[in-house]
């Protein structure tokens, strides 16, 4: 049985990792050991972050709701615009609460007079 060379197998492995480090810095580019180690840790961060996404967006929309919230009436808190949401059983979520708060103030103010009347 003749010896067989690892060579296409191990030069398809190295061009699969070189290929994902493409746009990191300096050797870790180029060089394949540099390059998995960099790749690793890429997809490392990936994963964690898109749990992190999660919770800063939600953060993001606290923040412009809470915003809006002021703009309307100074005394008022988010705290207390979503206990009077709550109370009032609208049921929308942050994500659109901001969204409205932006695009429609209209419609946001409406919401902010039922969540305040209920509130009181």
């Amino acid at each position: 049985m003749s010896r067989v060379r690892p060579g296409p197998v191990t030069r398809a492995r190295h061009k699969k990792v070189i290929k994902a480090a493409k746009g990191h810095y300096g050797a870790r580019s180029r060089t394949f050991r540099s390059a998995a180690q960099s790749v690793d840790k890429a997809l490392q961060y990936a994963t964690r972050d898109r749990r992190v996404k999660k919770r800063t967006f939600r953060s993001l929309w606290i923040q412009r709701i809470n915003a809006a919230v002021r703009a309307l009436d100074p005394a008022c808190t988010y705290s207390k615009f979503m206990n009077g949401i709550l109370k009032a059983e609208i049921e929308v979520d942050r994500k659109i609460l901001a969204e409205l708060a932006i695009s429609e103030p209209e419609a946001f103010k409406k919401i902010f007079e039922i969540a305040q009347s209920r509130s009181a």
